[in-house]
């Protein structure tokens, strides 16, 4: 299995992810600097957590115009699977590759906690996963907003993947993280790489990893 990091300037959970996928999923990681173009069809995109160019403007909104996200597109176009954390699921939602957009925190204060996230069945993704997850989170701004008429399609469409079990930053319908229609655009602020930890017994971030990797 091959995948492929993207890594922007403040990017700082490039390689906690793709460590993961290596140690956990047996994969090679390449990691692909935002000035760079890619045109193979790796099994995996993730654009990692972090700070993309200082959060400068709004969070994503420099790194959607990077060479690295064109490629990114086109990838996702063509049916790739691409996964977003945090500020990855920020710049996709600044990309367009999903709805919505991702504002300051309803306290308007930086959250760093473990949260329990909520799977939800109807969702071609989340549908095999078992349980609440505990989850960390970590950000600024990670309430999700939407307009009515795309919460609604949403909803019944099935896209929303994970709702916060207790709302920790003002997310609309509690979402914590949605995909596309297609269902291979996953975009989510929890990190599930930071829950993938024998020595500190989290694992509950393997299960949404593995439902990903198997869609």
């Amino acid at each position: 299995m091959k995948v492929r990091v993207v890594t922007f300037p403040g990017s700082n959970c490039d390689k906690d992810v793709g460590s993961v996928l290596e140690s956990e999923f047996g994969a090679r990681v390449e990691y692909t600097w935002y000035k760079e173009l890619f045109s193979d069809k790796p099994d995996l995109v993730v654009l990692p957590g972090g700070f993309s160019f200082g959060d400068y403007l709004r969070c994503g909104a420099m790194a959607k115009f990077s060479n690295a996200m064109e490629s990114v597109v086109k990838y996702a176009n063509q049916g790739g699977k691409v996964l977003g954390v945090c500020n990855g699921f920020q710049i996709l939602t600044e990309s367009g590759l999903l709805p919505g957009a991702l504002l300051h925190n309803r306290t308007l204060k930086y959250i760093c906690k473990d949260v329990d996230l909520v799977p939800v069945s109807e969702n071609q993704i989340a549908k095999e996963i078992k349980g609440t997850l505990s989850i960390p989170i970590a950000h600024g701004e990670g309430a999700y907003f939407a307009d009515a008429d795309t919460l609604e399609r949403l909803e019944k469409n099935g896209q929303v993947v994970f709702r916060y079990k207790e709302n920790p930053n003002g997310s609309l319908h509690d979402i914590a993280g949605i995909c596309n229609e297609a269902g291979n655009v996953l975009g989510m602020m929890p990190h599930p790489e930071r829950a993938v930890n024998p020595y500190t017994g989290k694992m509950d971030g393997k299960q949404i990893l593995e439902a990903l990797l198997k869609k």
